[in-house]
């Protein structure tokens, strides 16, 4: 529109002159936020459009008759400059002419959601008014640094930021040589900016703190570890150049005040680059696609030697934290061994039965933790922590362990956390059982709805060593969309306890989608005889008191089984 103000709509200095106006003509270009839209004008004192001249191009292009055009306003006149081809220039210049018509311009701007707008007089001048809405050409960023080179963060994935040092409460500690942060009840993965975009440290950086950006994609949350955190800025989002498509890594670059170009990091390539799933933002994915990604699943898992034997194994998500107590505050009540720890006392408890526990020393623990309980799990050394498929090949015959697999290609031992968890308190799962189940299934599809990911993690390798093909959603909003995206499963196990959409209203929906006809599972920890007959009233086929494995397992072969008959 700028190149057009200046070739088509100003004119020469004579011309001017004669119209009574300036000899230098003006061009100005106006940019201001408004209603949640950013507004840019483009306008000109040139000649304007003439009205006669562009409908004699219509007619000569047979876009309109006479006729209709006479009983046309100027304003939708105006509107065929925006039709393919059209121009009254009597040449093509270098100015204007590039091949890019007015068609183009509106085509490329209705793309984003804006829309162009164009006001004239005759003699007096021409103004372009595009409207562009503002969430499409503006983010919110986190500006942060790394061995001297800035980077933003978009702050829709930004979770909190933390401070990390020798003296803090939060330290970064390595394992094996991977990062990992004590973050509240968790243990967060952490990814070093500098090693992974190979960043090159200046001599005499001794920095002695870091930052750390706790970032969310999808379910999956982990730690940006950077040197320093500056202000959040409202950035222009320019797209990458094409030679650096293809990093996923960045999402494009922006121009900061000060005039420096920075890239924008991506947090779902960011993700990818650690081997965790994302989750797609395409709603329409393909089905078959999907399984296959399922299939393939990694999880993250800690690896650790207790007792006799080879390795053992635990799903990373289900530690809170790594602790190393010192034996001698130690405390033992009814012969059972427990420590004070944040102002609680906490059970401990050996895998191998009977283990006994020195006096003097310090002792690596598991420690596990949902809601008020915490249990430390005695181990004897902690190897390593590995990304690996926990494909369960052989069952175990001894409680307190699903099975073995192989895992960073050695034969390991998984344990079952739930039957410890019951050990040191047995109202853990309010209503459990702590013998291993031995069921029988073949490998079907469950859908498994519930926010509690302490949960999930939990009750996925109980599914998966038992035959069962496990997909968790942590609401039953993300399972909904689950339906548009064609995936089926064989049975629906949901929680119905859940923030938001909960379990009834969650069994309704899917009794109205295409989904209608999959058995449900209900679990609970309320068990009346209201909540069983309100269960079956809104479509749940059977109902489970939560965390009673051996019931889940049950109901599920028998209601495959009859499915089968059926």
């Amino acid at each position: 529109s700028v190149r057009n103000s200046a070739d088509h709509g100003l004119e020469t200095p004579d011309e001017r002159l004669r119209a009574n106006k300036s000899e230098t003509g003006r061009i100005t270009l106006n940019a201001y936020h408004e209603g949640g839209h950013i507004l840019i004008e483009i306008s000109d004192d040139g000649r304007g459009l003439n009205t006669e001249r562009i409908k004699a191009k219509i007619i000569q292009n047979g876009l309109a008759s006479e006729s209709e055009l006479d009983g046309m306003a100027d304003a939708q006149i105006y509107q065929f400059i925006f039709k393919p081809g059209f121009s009254t220039a009597a040449a093509v210049t270098a100015v204007s002419g590039r091949g890019v018509g007015m068609d183009v311009v509106r085509t490329n701007i209705e793309k984003i959601g804006g829309t162009i707008e164009l006001k004239s007089k005759f003699g007096r001048g021409s103004t372009f008014v595009i409207k562009i809405p503002l969430t499409l050409a503006i983010v919110s960023a986190l500006i942060v640094e790394s061995c001297g080179e800035r980077f933003a963060i978009p702050q829709i994935s930004v979770v909190e930021l933390v401070r990390a040092s020798a003296d803090s409460e939060h330290r970064i500690e390595r394992i094996h040589g991977t990062p990992v942060l004590r973050l509240r009840n968790r243990l967060l993965p952490l990814v070093s900016l500098e090693r992974l975009l190979r960043l090159d440290r200046t001599e005499g950086d001794t920095t002695t703190e870091s930052f750390i950006i706790v970032a969310q994609v999808g379910t999956y949350n982990f730690g940006i570890m950077v040197d320093r955190v500056f202000d959040t800025e409202e950035i222009v989002v320019k797209p990458v150049a094409p030679i650096l498509r293809h990093l996923s890594l960045f999402s494009g670059n922006t121009i900061l005040g000060d005039g420096s170009v920075i890239m924008i990091l991506d947090p779902n390539g960011i993700a990818a680059s650690t081997g965790e799933m994302t989750v797609s933002e395409n709603a329409q994915v393909d089905a078959a696609a999907a399984r296959d990604t399922h299939d393939h699943e990694r999880t993250t898992l800690l690896i650790f030697r207790a007792g006799d034997g080879g390795p053992k194994a635990v799903p990373l998500s289900l530690v809170a934290r790594l602790e190393e107590i010192d034996l001698e505050t130690v405390e033992f009540s009814h012969d059972k061994p427990m420590v004070q720890y944040r102002d609680k006392l906490m059970p401990l408890i050996p895998i191998v039965p009977g283990m006994k526990m020195q006096r003097t020393g310090r002792q690596p623990v598991l420690v596990f933790a949902d809601g008020e309980h915490s249990m430390g799990l005695v181990v004897d050394e902690i190897i390593d922590i590995v990304e690996d498929r926990m494909a369960v090949e052989l069952a175990a015959d001894r409680p307190g362990f699903i099975g073995s697999a192989i895992i960073a290609g050695r034969a390991t031992d998984v344990i079952d956390t739930g039957y410890f968890l019951l050990q040191a308190f047995g109202d853990w799962f309010h209503a459990g059982r702590d013998k291993l189940f031995d069921g029988r299934t073949k490998a079907k599809r469950i859908l498994l709805v519930d926010d509690s990911p302490f949960f999930r993690n939990l009750l996925i390798p109980i599914l998966s060593v038992n035959g069962f093909s496990v997909t968790s959603a942590d609401s039953a909003d993300d399972a909904l969309t689950m339906v548009e995206s064609g995936e089926t499963f064989d049975v629906i196990v949901s929680d119905i306890e859940m923030p938001g959409t909960n379990g009834y209203e969650f069994a309704r929906a899917v009794s109205a989608s295409k989904w209608a006809g999959t058995p449900m599972v209900a679990l609970s920890s309320h068990t009346a005889p209201q909540d069983l007959e309100r269960a079956r009233e809104v479509g749940f086929t059977d109902y489970v008191p939560k965390f009673d494995r051996d019931a889940l397992i049950h109901t599920l072969n028998q209601l495959l089984s009859t499915e089968k008959v059926a």
